[in-house]
């Protein structure tokens, strides 16, 4: 996996996990499948910006994420 799908890959999953949370502390229960899904999006994130020499900047992640988009669809 390379660090641009890296990226966007955990980005995804943490904002995804986002409504997760939501309805387990509204229903009551504890977010047991949203917090694993935070953490495997967050080491993505760590992962892919300590892997990538120079990182990754706050306007870097558009550019990356329309590149991947575009490199994964015909």
């Amino acid at each position: 996996m390379d660090h641009d799908l890296a990226l966007i890959v955990g980005l995804v999953l943490i904002i995804l996990s986002i409504p997760s949370i939501i309805a387990a502390f509204s229903d009551g229960h504890a977010p047991r499948v949203a917090a694993f899904t935070i953490i495997a999006g967050g080491a993505l994130l760590v992962w892919a910006i300590s892997s990538k020499p120079g990182g990754y900047t706050i306007s870097d992640v558009p550019d990356t994420f329309v590149r991947v988009v575009a490199r994964y669809l015909p």
